[in-house]
């Protein structure tokens, strides 16, 4: 009896190390988690561009942009569901006048994706725009994306967590943006992590382990 107690009681004791290494495990890769980091790398819009006076670029209501995502965890993947751009021209972001949609896809560790496109813009104030750019100022665009996300841990998924954010870009006479570095999209309201969600999924590992 006294041994038959003793090896339970070094099962149990062999459980609850494992899984409290398993769930630290967890709880290590939560506090260093993070989300994708978004930047806009090109933005062009040939209508602003002065030094171009052909008939085609005074008529071509096209933005092109360059989306770079860059996932720099290296314990998780990602999961995106569709990522939804919108543009905006000026100081009225009531009213955008172009969206995108780019299709939802999954991104390793440490891995960076670069999305590429051009959309048409409809009702841009144009006119506005261009004399800014005339005047020697700048015209500003404004680009949001918005998608959900899902981190991939090991063999874990997580629920999905909202990714929401946004940057103004400035655009001179030559219809590209001023800055020469990328535009990190930044969003407005504090960072949420998934730390409670594996937090309690530790928990619930320990509470298991005891159990058994």
């Amino acid at each position: 009896m006294s041994g038959g107690g003793c090896g339970s009681c070094g099962r149990r004791c062999s459980h609850f190390v494992i899984t409290s290494g398993v769930s630290a495990l967890f709880l290590w890769v939560a506090l260093r988690s993070s989300k994708p980091t978004c930047s806009i790398q090109d933005f062009y819009v040939p209508i602003l561009n002065k030094s171009d006076h052909s008939m085609g670029t005074r008529s071509n209501n096209s933005i092109f942009f360059d989306l770079k995502l860059d996932n720099g965890m290296k314990e998780k993947g990602v999961y995106y569901d569709n990522i939804s751009l919108t543009f905006f021209c000026g100081p009225n972001t009531s009213f955008p006048v172009a969206n995108y949609t780019v299709p939802g896809f999954y991104q390793g560790h440490g891995k960076q994706a670069r999305r590429k496109s051009v959309v048409e813009a409809h009702g841009p104030p144009w006119e506005a725009a261009f004399k800014n750019v005339s005047n020697g100022t700048v015209s500003i665009f404004r680009v949001g994306l918005s998608t959900k996300l899902r981190f991939r841990i090991i063999f874990w998924h997580t629920k999905r967590h909202s990714l929401v954010v946004g940057a103004n870009i400035e655009v001179n006479d030559s219809g590209k943006k001023v800055s020469k570095k990328g535009i990190k999209l930044k969003s407005g309201s504090p960072e949420r992590g998934c730390h409670l969600e594996i937090l309690l999924f530790s928990i619930g590992l320990v509470v298991i382990s005891l159990q058994s």
